[in-house]
C-alpha cells in the first residue's frame, strides 16, 4: 500500500513538472531576427546620366508570425552605393555632399504590407575626393514603418524590396557651399535581373 502511494505521488509530481515545463515553453514569444536585401538599382542624378547603385536593406521582426497576425519591423534601413565612378561624374559636375529622406517600398509573397517605410533618414555627409560613397539609411523617430500582416494560411512568406526607391535628396555644391533639391528614382537593374528578396523567409505558424 506504502509503494503505491508513492508511485502515485511521484506519478502526480512528474505530471505537474512536465506541465509546468510545457507551460514555460508555451510562454516563450517568437525571437526576433535580423532580415536582409541586396540589390542593383539603377538611379537618377542631377547633371550626370542615369547610373547603377548597390542597394542593401535591413530589418528586424519576429522569426515566426501566427496565421492572420501582423507585425511592425523596428531598425529599417540599409545602405546605398556609389561607385568610385559614379563618384567621378558628381565630382566633376561639383557635387561633393547630400543628404535626405529615402522611401522604400516593400512587398510581400502571401501577406501583406501597408505601404512603403518612408521618412528613412540620410544623415548629411560631405564625402573625400575619390572612391566610392556608401550612404547610410537609418530609420529614425520621424520615419513611417508600414504593417505586415501575415497570411491567413500557414507556412512561409517572403518579403521583397519593391520598386521604385525614391528619395527626396540635396546634393551639395562645392564651389559656393549650397544645397541643390533633386529627387531621386531608382528601379531595379533589369540585366542581369535582380533577386529582390529579404532573406530568410517568414514562418507562419
Amino acid at each position: 500500500m506504502t509503494r503505491l502511494k508513492n508511485l502515485s505521488l511521484k506519478a502526480v509530481t512528474t505530471a505537474a513538472a512536465v506541465s509546468a515545463l510545457g507551460m514555460v515553453f508555451a510562454g516563450v514569444a517568437s525571437a526576433d531576427q535580423p532580415y536582409n536585401a541586396a540589390a542593383t538599382y539603377r538611379c537618377t542624378f542631377p547633371g550626370i546620366p542615369q547610373q547603377d547603385v548597390g542597394i542593401t536593406a535591413t530589418l528586424t521582426g519576429p522569426d515566426s508570425i501566427a496565421a492572420g497576425g501582423t507585425a511592425v519591423p523596428t531598425a529599417v534601413g540599409g545602405t546605398a552605393t556609389i561607385s568610385a565612378a559614379v563618384h567621378s561624374l558628381l565630382t566633376a559636375v561639383g557635387y561633393d555632399g547630400i543628404r535626405g529622406t529615402a522611401t522604400v517600398p516593400v512587398t510581400a509573397a502571401r501577406g501583406s504590407v501597408s505601404g512603403p517605410a518612408s521618412g528613412l533618414n540620410i544623415p548629411e555627409v560631405i564625402y573625400p575626393a575619390g572612391g566610392s560613397i556608401t550612404v547610410n539609411i537609418n530609420q529614425v523617430a520621424t520615419s513611417s514603418i508600414p504593417t505586415y500582416t501575415a497570411p491567413a494560411t500557414a507556412g512561409t512568406d517572403t518579403l521583397s524590396l519593391g520598386t521604385p526607391i525614391t528619395a527626396a535628396l540635396q546634393f551639395h555644391k562645392a564651389s559656393n557651399n549650397t544645397w541643390a533639391n533633386w529627387n531621386m528614382t531608382c528601379t531595379p537593374k533589369t540585366s542581369p535581373v535582380q533577386n529582390l528578396a529579404f532573406s530568410p523567409t517568414f514562418t507562419i505558424t
